[in-house]
């Protein structure tokens, strides 16, 4: 039997509060978790203050410290 290559992925738990940067996509930037549901995130953008609020899809890819944020582009 052949053995397949598979790509396995987790949600992320998410905590209110927390900043985070989505390095790409149309979500590509940085933001702080204000709210969440077992099937929802709303994130807030630092700059304008303004929220979204999006299906869950964000998956975990590595956690660094950073000397500033938000970051510079």
């Amino acid at each position: 039997m052949k053995k397949e290559k598979i790509a396995f992925f987790r949600s992320y738990p998410f905590e209110v509060g927390q900043k985070i940067n989505i390095e790409d996509g149309p979500r590509k930037g940085d933001w702080e978790v204000a709210d969440l549901n077992e099937r929802k995130v709303k994130l807030r953008c630092p700059v304008s203050h303004r929220e979204f609020e999006w299906d869950r899809i964000c998956y975990f890819s590595e956690e660094r410290l950073a000397e500033r944020w938000p970051m510079d582009d």
